[in-house]
């Protein structure tokens, strides 16, 4: 299984996923699911979630044909609605490959993705990319996507969420949210993939892996659930 969320926010975008893919209780392993594409005047993150076959496929797919500049390609694209129309439109060609090679297909889980970032000439954007290929666009009043294992980390997101947070305040809360969801469901793993962008800085660089030693993320879970029970023990008891 896994857990992804991104928030556009007036200020840039965040991105946080997990890395666990299992196949049973005897085959876990670790496979990255944010995906970044970084040209001089665009900045592209990819988040997948569902069958790994499918996604690997997909990403294989964007790549290859960038690299040999085959039309259209995620670096010829004008706007972020192009590059989500283009990743739907791969997705499908994907999904409808496999389909047919699969006895069972209609039962196979391929998954969704959440496509965003900016390009040059627009505001940073962020698309909820479905396996039929069509898509939704994040907007002030639902300014994040989950994809995976989403039910646990949803309800801290929706207290907390608005398109003013800050970009750390907003990563301090996909963390905790994936915190959240890691406690509950084993299908979800650590290390995460989270990255940072700030509007119109076309910079890559606020990438991280966050590992079970990580200190920060360690200090905010611990926060997290003393602040919580603290919390609980001031409530009022329940009397008849």
């Amino acid at each position: 299984m896994t857990y992804c969320v991104a928030m556009c926010l007036s200020d840039g975008l965040v991105f946080a996923s997990d890395s666990r893919t299992n196949a049973g209780v005897d085959h876990i392993a670790t496979f990255k699911k944010l995906h970044v594409i970084h040209h001089d005047d665009r900045v592209l993150v990819l988040q997948s979630a569902g069958n790994l076959a499918t996604t690997q496929s997909i990403v294989s797919l964007l790549e290859t044909r960038m690299r040999s500049n085959s039309e259209p390609n995620l670096l010829q694209v004008s706007t972020l609605y192009d590059a989500a129309t283009l990743v739907g439109a791969t997705l499908r060609e994907v999904v409808d490959r496999d389909s047919r090679m699969q006895q069972h297909a209609s039962t196979t889980n391929f998954g969704c993705n959440l496509l965003g970032g900016q390009i040059a000439g627009e505001a940073p954007r962020l698309f909820h990319i479905y396996p039929e290929g069509n898509f939704i666009e994040a907007t002030r009043d639902t300014p994040y996507f989950q994809i995976g294992e989403s039910k646990y980390g949803k309800p801290i997101i929706d207290r907390v969420l608005t398109m003013e947070t800050t970009l750390e305040q907003a990563m301090c809360c996909a963390l905790i949210s994936i915190d959240s969801t890691l406690r509950s469901n084993l299908s979800v793993g650590l290390p995460l993939d989270v990255m940072l962008y700030r509007t119109d800085s076309f910079d890559a660089s606020g990438q991280r892996r966050v590992t079970e030693d990580d200190p920060y993320f360690a200090t905010i879970r611990k926060a997290w659930s003393e602040g919580l029970q603290n919390t609980f023990r001031q409530l009022p008891p329940f009397s008849l």
